[in-house]
């Protein structure tokens, strides 16, 4: 059996949702100024004297809307962008950030990422990631749908997961609300060792949380589905039910004894324990030594029917990447095998100090998939 760690299901499209095209929503900065900028961040760099530089270009917009007892509660609209700068001085390190576009504050931003390295101890394991290991072409990974969402539209996505939550018993006396939000980002992220790209992404979620009552006894729920298309989502109504439903499950709820006993986890606490073991097995935790999984390459640390995969390349996944924050390609391969760890989660510096190789994991792990033999929960 196969368990990814997104955990929202395909359902019939909701309310208001486009794949984009004509109603799609337009970022504020073109593609070609993000570029342009990313490029003059570079040669500022050079011209200040910088032997080695890094910057991510980067802007945002999303919705988000928010319904509890059928009243609107909340709307919020975001707009961001920002720029990123990272110089080397030799082994020295400096970085510096702005949201302001403009020539004269890309040139200021540069000239304080290269005071703050001048004045930066030494460090034999800082610098960009090694040429040989950057990404030259990367698949097109349909990361990016927009939702062509009115607000009205959203409010009635949002009222109708409530109402479905609350239908589902007449223990279910309360509500923290529905939330229904979409957002948009785009990057661009280039080196002077000659890596230049980026690629715009989505991501929309819907969820809803519901309050239950057994004779003053009071348990609390929720369910949401993501995804990076709309049309991928879960429907409003089929998301409030579930809602419900593990609200109701909780009511008349008691506490075991102590026992020794096999453990099927949902998939929510699935995720929240291979976090864990991913902080344990990650760069930083091992080169500080702050792990309780150091050395543990070779080493059986799961049941021996565990398999977890990393798939950088799945399409619409929320944590595929063709390229990881550093501009490494990245490629599937096995973390866990057999429950024996196979490998890291390692950017280029965390690589260097513990004399390995980078990993494509820059930024952080991408999409892990669980293989975890043949019990599971009903779906």
């Amino acid at each position: 059996m196969t368990t990814s760690l997104d955990t929202g299901k395909p359902a019939a499209t909701p309310h208001g949702a486009t794949r984009g095209g004509a109603h799609a929503r337009h970022f504020p900065v073109p593609t070609a100024e993000l570029e342009r900028i990313a490029a003059a961040v570079l040669a500022a760099a050079r011209s200040g004297g910088a032997t080695a530089a890094e910057t991510e270009v980067s802007q945002g917009i999303g919705q988000s809307v928010t319904v509890r007892q059928s009243e609107v509660e909340t709307i919020a609209y975001n707009r961001d962008k920002g720029i990123s700068v990272t110089v080397y001085a030799g082994q020295r390190r400096g970085h510096a950030s702005t949201a302001d576009f403009g020539d004269a504050s890309i040139v200021a931003t540069v000239a304080k990422a290269l005071a703050i390295a001048r004045y930066t101890a030494e460090d034999p394991a800082s610098g960009l990631a090694d040429p040989d290991r950057l990404a030259r072409t990367w698949p097109d990974l349909d990361l990016y749908h927009p939702w062509d969402l009115p607000v009205e539209a959203a409010i009635e996505i949002g009222r109708e997961a409530e109402a479905a939550a609350l239908a589902v018993d007449a223990r279910i006396t309360n509500s923290e609300g529905a939330t229904v939000s979409r957002s948009e980002s785009e990057f661009v992220y280039a080196n002077s060792n000659g890596f230049a790209g980026g690629y715009r992404s989505s991501w929309h979620h819907i969820d809803c949380a519901v309050v239950g009552d057994d004779a003053g006894a009071m348990q609390r729920d929720y369910w949401y589905t993501a995804a990076r298309a709309p049309a991928d989502l879960q429907g409003a109504a089929a998301v409030g039910r579930a809602a419900g439903e593990r609200t109701v499950r909780r009511l008349g709820a008691r506490q075991m004894q102590t026992t020794e006993c096999p453990v099927l986890f949902e998939a929510p606490e699935a995720v929240d324990l291979l976090s864990f073991f991913v902080q344990a097995v990650s760069g930083g935790s091992l080169y500080r030594k702050s792990s309780f999984l150091l050395d543990s390459l070779g080493a059986q640390v799961f049941a021996p029917h565990i398999r977890l995969r990393e798939e950088p390349h799945l399409p619409r996944a929320r944590g595929s990447a063709p390229f990881d924050s550093e501009g490494v390609a990245t490629a599937s391969r096995d973390v866990v095998r057999d429950g024996v760890v196979q490998g890291y989660f390692l950017g280029s510096y965390s690589a260097r100090k513990l004399g390995l190789q980078t990993t494509g994991n820059g930024g952080g792990a991408h999409t892990l998939v669980l293989d975890h033999g043949p019990d599971d929960l009903p779906a």
